[in-house]
């Protein structure tokens, strides 16, 4: 037995984390893990209740792998208006603050944007405490918010967002943006920011071994046995538009060759959902989030996988989902706009194609022709995209470089290179 005491106690504040589905939480939990595995005493600060499903409630205090999770009540109410997203937040930011003043041996905080206001607890406890802060900057806001209604760029509330976000960008000792798109943002929403790393979010590649076609259960459950399945994987939101995608797919409705699927949730899924109920089409598919452990079945059930990013977005939001398809050895169908972090990895790898929103033709045309494609030319390009996983995406490298860059930031490990790409 291993009776050697702690490095120091890190603290994460997250407003989600597992076993709720949404992916910050994953992340978060794989960034806790690997410091609690350097010796560190880890504790999670989360809600208590779902993010998307606030009916699901989890344990007040459990141990996870070794990470302290303690779930704070009254924080977190759903998705389903933005008060009710604010009231949640409130409550959870409160609770975070009071309860972090008490963590023992507090060595470092690390935060992310859920909720976006999480940078007014970490900065207070921060000072408080006196320990350093890693900002992991999973969407740009108020950014998000601006793109989303851009008549309120000017208003009070978007400016005191932005102040905020300066600030803890600021007080950082480490802040590490998703894509290069996004750490340029950064520099010029805070010049003054000390140290920011560059790297994007990895794989869950303990879930997400290909399956093949024949071996697939999911494939046969949902009856896609023998047919092209295009599949949309993920949160359903403004962020990433599917119009192009349902146009295109209504024009198919008919063709039992191909199956359109629609996997996820979020505030975009009741427009999916409402297709499916007026047009009724025997092709596509609306299911709601698939658990974890049977991630791999469910990605691998599809033979092309859609990531769509809103022309407004680059540089501020990062769809995580492209790594999971590539994991599990898929093309990716793209829409969005160019260049972008996507349409970069898809153009570089050679793993499928870029798309304009608003291109149904396009999008027919390149369905079309993906249906007359030769298997092994498909398979080729999913070979391709999980090989350039394992060269420079995978868990193992980038999980361990963000524990560099956390430890380094409560001052041990070594000194890295500013910038580090």
């Amino acid at each position: 037995m291993n009776f050697a005491r702690p490095k120091g106690t890190i603290l994460l504040l997250s407003q989600v984390y597992v076993p709720d589905p949404a992916a910050v939480g994953q992340y978060m939990a794989d960034a806790a893990r690997e410091m609690a595995s350097r010796g560190y005493r880890v504790v999670v600060l989360t809600a208590r209740r779902g993010y998307e499903d606030p009916s699901a409630r989890y344990p007040a205090r459990e141990r996870l792998d070794g990470v302290e999770v303690v779930r704070v009540p009254l924080a977190s109410f759903g998705k389903a208006s933005i008060a009710r997203r604010l009231l949640g937040a409130a409550g959870f930011l409160a609770q975070v603050l009071w309860r972090g003043l008490w963590v023992r041996g507090l060595r470092g905080i690390v935060f992310t944007t859920s909720p976006p206001l999480a940078g007014m607890a970490a900065l207070a406890l921060g000072r408080l405490r006196r320990v350093p802060l890693t900002f992991w900057v999973m969407d740009v806001n108020p950014d998000q918010y601006v793109a989303m209604h851009p008549g309120e760029a000017r208003s009070l509330k978007v400016r005191a967002l932005a102040a905020l976000n300066r600030r803890a960008l600021k007080a950082s000792a480490a802040v590490v943006a998703l894509d290069d798109f996004m750490a340029e943002r950064l520099r010029r929403r805070c010049p003054g920011i000390k140290r920011l790393e560059v790297m994007p979010p990895w794989p869950h590649e303990e879930n997400l071994g290909p399956v093949t076609r024949e071996a697939n259960t999911f494939r046969t459950q949902h009856g896609l046995d023998g047919r092209l399945v295009v599949m949309y994987s993920g949160n359903h939101s403004p962020v990433n538009p599917l119009d192009t995608l349902l146009q295109a797919a209504l024009r198919f409705e008919n063709d039992s060759r191909i199956a359109f699927l629609f996997v996820g949730g979020g505030a975009g899924k009741a427009a999916v959902d409402e297709l499916v109920r007026t047009r009724r089409p025997t092709n596509i598919l609306s299911l709601p989030y698939q658990p974890l452990e049977g991630l791999g079945q469910s990605l691998s059930a599809a033979d092309v996988h859609v990531v769509t990013l809103g022309d407004p977005y680059v540089g501020i939001v990062h769809p995580c989902k492209i790594y999971g398809a590539m994991s599990v050895a898929r093309p990716i169908l793209y829409f969005g706009p160019r260049p972008s972090h996507v349409s970069e990895i898809v153009e570089r790898e050679r793993i499928g194609w870029c798309l304009a929103h608003g291109d149904v033709e396009g999008t027919e045309a390149v369905l079309r022709s993906i249906l007359t494609m030769d298997r092994g030319e498909l398979d080729a390009m999913g070979q391709r995209a999980r090989e350039a996983v394992r060269d420079g995406l995978s868990k193992e490298a980038l999980c361990g470089r963000f524990g560099d860059v956390v430890e380094e930031a409560c001052g041990g490990g070594k000194e890295s290179i500013v910038d580090r790409r």
